[in-house]
């Protein structure tokens, strides 16, 4: 395990042909030194043009690197956010520490900040949660994020070491099998965006509130077996959280098994009608609120356009949900017969869906290719039950899918360990509810 503090490279964009950005204060841009104000960059053959906003050339290189000078920030300019969700959009964006430009194929360049962890995290903190949200939840959120970032840092590197990278994709016959991990990519260590952690740099650090979280927590990991945790998050679990071997790789991990999210004790999902008895109850669930003080204290305000997370229906006409899946998936199953769940969690999101068309049959997996292909973005979870209407012809004329959760559940419910912190609940206590078996160690 670590014993100092580690620095972190995050890609902020990637693929993108320009960009704008000011500089606060005067940076070195390569052998340039004493550059400040607003510059322009472009790619082309891979090679970065960085001009000034009067369209003066300062160089041109196939990498730029800026270091501030006497902490010196600087502000990108129409930054993608929650790429491929349903609140997309484009901010300005303020960071401390490094930037670094790499040229890319097809006339892109990507952004990187680089800076020291604790930095990192103070950000992230505050763009996962409301600067306004109770300390101890800031805490037992600094701690998870600390402890994945870390852990990924680690399983990088032994990746590179033994030259194998993880399988994610797995095809046989009528069956694809395929799930993300946070760290794939290449240029960088983490992207900014929901694929990894929400980060924003300084511009969401708008109260003391996060940076207290992090310095009363600092160094601190969630430790399990002598192993820094792979510690998950996501919003809200639906009353249950899930496996980690049903969302990632097929390996049980002790500390990422499904628990109840409430005092009480749920039973796992075990089959269909347990589904279907789950998804239509409103159990007793630190994630079941609709308190809007709560959910506005913990939620930035864009998630907030997310009301109806705990459960929620989707309803797609036939030929909809047929020309979505075929525009998602790339395969024209012709007329769609039926959604037929194969196997599922114990929080009772499904992990193996048989889409049965006229043309074509297969099974898909796991949760979050589910999700995509099923959505123009991303479905809440992949804890669904399916009900069909027919018409007079006993043909499918609507898909209707009732739900539970949102994301894919293992580790850490954000809602439900805000609605913990606002009952009185420490945040060694909500972490070590979300991650049965971990200890906490300050390890720096």
């Amino acid at each position: 395990m670590i014993s100092q503090e580690p620095y972190i490279k995050v890609g902020v964009f990637e693929r993108t042909q320009e960009a704008k950005g000011t500089f606060q204060g005067k940076f070195a841009v390569s052998n340039v030194i004493g550059l400040t104000g607003d510059f322009h960059v472009r790619s082309e053959r891979g090679t970065i043009f960085f001009t000034k906003s009067d369209g003066q050339q300062i160089l041109s290189a196939r990498e730029i690197e800026c270091q501030p000078l006497d902490q010196g920030t600087f502000t990108l300019k129409d930054v993608v956010i929650g790429i491929g969700f349903h609140w997309e959009r484009k901010e300005n964006q303020t960071f401390e520490g490094r930037l670094r430009l790499v040229a890319q194929e097809n006339h892109a360049v990507a952004a990187i900040n680089e800076l020291s962890v604790e930095s990192y995290l103070k950000s992230v903190i505050s763009s996962e949660m409301s600067a306004t949200a109770p300390i101890e939840l800031l805490k037992a959120h600094a701690i998870t994020s600390r402890s994945w970032l870390v852990a990924m840092l680690d399983r990088q590197s032994k990746q590179k070491a033994s030259g194998l990278a993880a399988q994610h994709t797995q095809q046989s016959g009528a069956e694809l099998i395929r799930w993300y991990d946070r760290e794939d990519h290449t240029l960088f260590d983490v992207c900014a965006d929901d694929h990894c952690q929400r980060y924003q740099g300084l511009s969401k650090i708008i109260s003391q509130a996060a940076s207290d979280a992090i310095q009363a927590t600092r160094g601190q990991f969630l430790v399990h077996d002598g192993e820094i945790c792979d510690a998950r998050y996501y919003k809200a679990c639906g009353g249950l959280t899930e496996n980690y071997e049903n969302v990632w790789d097929e390996q049980s991990v002790p500390y990422l098994k499904s628990v109840s999210d409430s005092t009480t004790k749920h039973r796992p999902l075990r089959n269909e009608q347990d589904a279907e008895r789950w998804v239509n109850s409103s159990p007793d669930a630190f994630c079941n609120t609709t308190d809007g003080s709560i959910l506005r204290q913990v939620l930035p305000s864009f998630d907030q356009e997310t009301t109806d997370f705990f459960r929620w229906k989707v309803e797609y006409k036939r030929e909809d949900l047929e020309a979505l899946i075929k525009q998602k998936s790339g395969i024209d199953f012709g007329e769609l017969k039926e959604l037929i769940p194969v196997k599922r969690g114990p929080s009772g999101r499904i992990y193996k869906l048989n889409i049965v068309g006229s043309k074509q049959t297969m099974v898909v997996g796991k949760e979050l290719e589910i999700r995509k292909w099923l959505s123009k973005s991303h479905l809440y979870s992949s804890a669904f039950v399916v009900r069909t209407e027919l018409d007079s012809e006993g043909r499918p004329s609507k898909f209707i899918l009732l739900g539970s959760g949102w994301g894919h559940g293992v580790g850490l419910c954000q809602i439900g360990a805000a609605v913990m912190a606002t009952k009185g609940y420490k945040a060694e206590q909500i972490v070590k509810h979300y991650f049965p078996g971990a200890e906490l160690e300050t390890l720096y």
